[in-house]
Order: C-alpha cells, then structure tokens, then sequence
C-alpha cells in the first residue's frame, strides 16, 4: 500500500486538527456573575459598620473653630442662639 505510509492519513490529521480549533474558541457569554440583592445589602452595611466604626466620635477640629467663635463677643446674637436651639432640638427628634 504506497498511499499509507506508516498508517498514518494525512486527511485524518487536518480534520483532527480543525475539531480542535473550533473547541478551543471561549464563548462570548460563558462567564458571568450574579449577585443576589440580599448580598449587596450585607456587603453596603458591612462598609457603613466599617466606617462608622473608624469615624472618630469627637470632631476637635470644629470644637476649637466653634470656641474660637463664641470668644467674639458680636457672635453670639439671638439669631445664632435661636438656630443652635432649633438644631438640637431637630437632632433629638423634638
């Protein structure tokens, strides 16, 4: 048989090797990520825990700049006195 040499079918190899190709190729969609609406809360209030817990209580930059204020004399009026008052107040839900 001089059309065989060695057993070997070059036709064999090239249609061989085109299965291949073809199976190598990644799909455009085959990955993807869903993340449930119950994770991206836990992962917002775990960040929000994490910066709550990392923002200082005691801001002692606007406490000097507010002792600063009140030294003047012409700063404390009614009508700071009465916005102060209404800020509080608002804060503690009244």
């Amino acid at each position: 048989m001089i059309d065989k040499i060695g057993g070997v079918n070059p036709l064999n190899n090239v249609q061989n090797l085109r299965k291949t190709e073809n199976s190598a190729r990644p799909d455009d969609n085959a990955d993807s990520i869903h993340v449930s609406k119950e994770a991206v809360e836990k992962a917002e209030a775990y960040y929000l825990e994490k910066v709550a817990t990392e923002t200082p209580d005691v801001r002692a930059d606007r406490i000097a700049e507010i002792k600063e204020k009140i030294k003047d004399p012409s700063y404390l009026n009614d009508a700071v006195i009465q916005s102060a008052a209404e800020k509080f107040l608002t804060s503690i839900g009244l």
